[in-house]
């Protein structure tokens, strides 16, 4: 690798894997594309990413789906592709990235060296992108039970209320008003059903610690991005 990674959040329990997992702060500048930042500063912060992190990077425009891609040798550069809100990788060979402003990045690292990075909002929750990703890993021989997953730096429960609606989807029972509901929460036990053993969660919140993250729900229309890269 060459260059120095971004001011960050480190996922200290990756490191005995072979990978480097971080989630960069607001001291790191943006990684949006969508907000008022110049286009240019955007794009020298992901090439940078790009050079530190050693040369082969995979991101994509994400849109609250559950779509997985797995990333398989062949390619240099930085991929990104379409309509995808994950990504998979089966060897310490390509530096994973996804784009959160209160969503979660949920961190999978596996032993053999596989390893996933995901973005879950409500309906990527919902609609069981973990299981998806869980699955995945064990279908390249890596069992739950073995894996390593991470529940990085997103908005907390006190912090996330939603409508009677999207509560439904994701408690699986109906209310007259809106609530608060804790999606790394959720995502735990989803991980501990699916047969994860270790399960992290970050202290975290984005909007609570909105001086050291982006928020979208404190009004922040800059993004962080989550990171999962090989080891220097």
């Amino acid at each position: 690798m060459s260059g120095a990674l971004p001011p960050r959040e480190r996922v200290a329990s990756f490191a005995v894997l072979g990978l480097s997992a971080f989630t960069t702060t607001r001291d790191a500048g943006t990684y949006g594309f969508t907000d008022t930042a110049p286009v240019g500063e955007v794009n020298e912060r992901w090439l940078a990413l790009l050079r530190s992190t050693g040369g082969r990077m995979a991101s994509a425009h994400q849109v609250h789906g559950i779509k997985i891609v797995t990333h398989t040798p062949g390619w240099d550069g930085w991929l990104r592709v379409d309509s995808a809100d994950g990504h998979l990788t089966a060897h310490h060979d390509t530096t994973l990235v996804v784009t959160i402003a209160d969503c979660v990045p949920i961190f999978l690292g596996h032993p053999k060296g596989a390893s996933a990075l995901l973005h879950a909002g409500w309906r990527g929750t919902a609609g069981g992108i973990l299981e998806s990703g869980i699955r995945a890993l064990a279908n390249m021989g890596c069992h739950a039970r073995d894996l390593v997953v991470h529940l990085g730096p997103a908005i907390c429960g006190k912090c996330y209320e939603v409508g009677p609606d999207v509560y439904a989807q994701l408690m699986r029972r109906t209310i007259a008003a809106p609530a608060t509901v804790d999606l790394r929460a959720l995502l735990a036990d989803q991980a501990r059903i699916a047969g994860v053993k270790q399960v992290e969660i970050s202290p975290h919140c984005t909007k609570c610690r909105n001086d050291r993250f982006f928020s979208h729900r404190a009004g922040d229309t800059g993004r962080q991005v989550a990171v999962i890269a090989p080891a220097a």
